[in-house]
């Protein structure tokens, strides 16, 4: 299936020559058959001589009218470029020129048009007229059929010229991931809402679920009710095609021209696109002064039949020249549904004319900033470039440089793959030792090598500014890492086995030892003895720590060397384990205990012997019942509560 779009300049015979091929007239509207010149897009279908039924787009002509132009002349196959051979290209010929080199629409018949107003002299002086607009363009070389669509003359040749150039067209790939942007829109009653538009990249099906990606942004859940192409019925439509949709539940407001038909959860809309811009230049006219874009400059996008104002930030220099190309980022006014891969045209809205175009690199980038000297970070512009021009493995490389971590789904998307592609490209960088997975989360080697460096650089510093302290809370190394909770996690699973350890909530160097000075060992062994010789009347917890020092009390704690019932008493582990199966001993003879008793069984005061009470409550080993305490919980193998 393919599908041609008319280009040229108003008056030139467009809509005439349509007409005389297929027999059908373009101009639908009341106002354009008044005014005998096209306004909006026009349809019509052409049976060539071996059957194949190819849709046709006639597209105004008139500068007034370029919007409408620009909606009906993506994802066209060939275009029929029509020049009237009594004027010879005009500025819309050459303005329609530059949008189909933008384009890159690499196929074209020239009608000349009008040939029987002209002498067989003049006609020859127009060839080469066209033959030189033609030079140095993708279009270089296409055919010139001199042809009078009211006299009929070489129309034949014309359709042949059609036809072998379609022959000559690659076919329209089918990746399963149908587009159809909406060119136009109408209602029939008994049917309801009916758009039409040039299917791409995949089939569509009576039945199928779709998703209508409206002008606002909005994604509409419908499916399809009926499909047609030329007015036959049809239950699958191929790529390439052009098709009527009727959408079950969807008004014709919402269906309006620029809104998107896909499958649900493929496209979402954009008002951030990453891009590289190619600015054209006339090779006839030259530079013209002041048509370098500029950065932050205001323009016109269009892409598929939808259009938005946008604003450009280049993201390598101030300004783009005429014929330069470059990376830049597009902060869009209203949302537009892009793709990866999708040509679109830059016009500048005053004074109006096509500045260039581009393709889109990545539909759903980050907020793009500039550095000093107006160029973007490295990483990012590596990226870029290999969105524009690498291998899938190369994407996926300078995806997961920028990402750092990933999940799977997250660096095909950033580098722009599907399923398969992604699969092969990693696949790829597998077999080159170039990546690294923890679960669903993907990093290169030398990202996960930085970041492990940088977590036991930060470790190692904290190590030497709090010698006695365990390690590092996760989150303080996580935060200092500015790593999300997840991607953190993930490293530290891969990475713990090697040269990191967790222990609960602290992360440590595993060849960090808590090591006490020899004189923070002696204060300690003074302690600890005084504590064995008065067992019952400790010193307070704040004279402890007076004697050893803070963080020395703390490593003290933390190893068990010490037990705090509260913030003024504590014990020897020994004294504590004994207390736990003596009170308990004593609670099952006589079914509970007071603090007296305790206080009786320990020759101790009441404060000590409320601190051990409360502990215990508190440690899940007994409870309070007015003034005595009661077991609730089973005889444990070990003393330890």
């Amino acid at each position: 299936m393919h599908v041609i779009a008319t280009a040229g300049h108003v008056d030139h015979g467009k809509s005439t020559l349509v007409r005389a091929l297929t027999g059908i007239n373009p101009d639908r509207l009341r106002e354009e058959q008044r005014r005998e010149m096209t306004i909006d897009l026009g349809f019509a279908w052409l049976t060539l001589p071996g059957g194949e039924s190819v849709g046709v787009i006639d597209v105004p002509g008139h500068i007034d009218f370029i919007d409408n132009m620009l909606a009906g002349v993506g994802g066209i196959d060939l275009a029929l470029l029509v020049i009237a051979a009594d004027e010879g290209p005009m500025p819309q010929t050459r303005e329609h020129l530059a949008i189909l080199q933008m384009l890159q629409v690499k196929h074209a018949v020239v009608a000349l048009t009008k040939c029987d107003l002209v002498d067989d002299e003049w006609l020859e002086l127009m060839r080469g007229e066209v033959e030189r607009l033609l030079a140095g363009t993708p279009l270089q070389g296409a055919p010139l059929i001199p042809v009078s669509a009211r006299s009929g003359i070489g129309l034949s040749a014309l359709t042949s010229a059609l036809t072998d150039a379609l022959a000559r067209t690659p076919p329209r790939r089918d990746v399963g991931r149908p587009r159809l942007s909406v060119d136009r829109v109408f209602s029939l009653a008994g049917f309801g809402t009916i758009v039409t538009g040039t299917l791409v990249d995949g089939v569509l099906s009576v039945g199928d679920g779709i998703e209508l990606i409206t002008r606002r942004g909005e994604a509409l859940r419908s499916h399809v009710r009926g499909l047609q192409t030329h007015k036959q019925k049809l239950e699958r439509a191929q790529p390439g095609s052009r098709v009527a949709v009727n959408l079950a539940g969807v008004s014709v407001e919402q269906a309006a021209r620029g809104s998107l038909i896909t499958s649900p959860g493929l496209v979402q809309s954009t008002t951030l696109a990453d891009v590289q811009l190619e600015m054209y230049a006339d090779p006839a006219a030259g530079p013209r002064e002041g048509s370098a874009l500029r950065h932050n400059a205001e323009v016109k996008i269009f892409c598929g039949a939808a259009m938005s104002l946008a604003r450009v930030r280049l993201l390598d220099g101030e300004s783009l020249a005429a014929g330069a190309c470059g990376p830049a980022q597009l902060q869009l006014i209203e949302p537009l549904p892009l793709q990866h891969g999708e040509r679109f045209i830059v016009r500048l809205p005053s004074p109006s004319a096509t500045a260039g175009g581009g393709v889109v690199l990545d539909a759903q980038p980050l907020l793009r900033y500039r550095r000093r000297g107006g160029r973007a970070d490295e990483v990012v512009l590596a990226r870029l470039s290999a969105l524009l021009r690498g291998t899938p493995d190369e994407r996926l490389r300078n995806a997961l440089a920028e990402l750092r971590l990933a999940m799977r789904e997250d660096a095909a998307r950033k580098a722009q793959l599907n399923a398969a592609e992604f699969e092969s490209a990693w696949s790829a960088l597998v077999q080159d030792g170039a990546v690294v997975a923890s679960g669903n989360w993907l990093a290169l080697n030398s990202t996960w090598a930085a970041l492990t460096a940088q977590a036991a650089e930060m470790l190692a510093e904290f190590h030497a500014r709090q010698p006695l302290a365990e390690g590092m809370s996760k989150e303080s190394l996580r935060s200092r890492m500015q790593l999300a909770p997840r991607p953190f996690e993930a490293l530290l699973a891969s990475v713990a086995a090697q040269s990191l350890q967790q222990q609960g909530d602290v992360v440590r160097l595993r060849a960090h030892e808590v090591r006490l000075s020899p004189a923070q060992q002696a204060a300690v062994d003074i302690l600890s003895l005084q504590l064995a010789r008065a067992p019952w009347n400790t010193p307070l917890v704040r004279d402890c720590k007076a004697a050893l020092g803070d963080a020395v009390y703390e490593v003290l704690l933390r190893r068990r060397r010490l037990v705090q019932l509260n913030d003024d008493v504590v014990l020897l582990p020994a004294t504590y384990d004994d207390a736990v199966v003596r009170v308990r001993a004593e609670i099952e003879k006589g079914g509970s205990i007071t603090a007296a008793q305790v206080r009786d069984l320990f020759a101790t005061t009441r404060k000590y012997a409320l601190a051990l009470l409360e502990h215990l409550d508190a440690a899940g080993m007994t409870k309070r019942a007015g003034d005595v305490r009661m077991l609730i919980s089973p005889r444990s193998e070990s003393a330890s509560v």
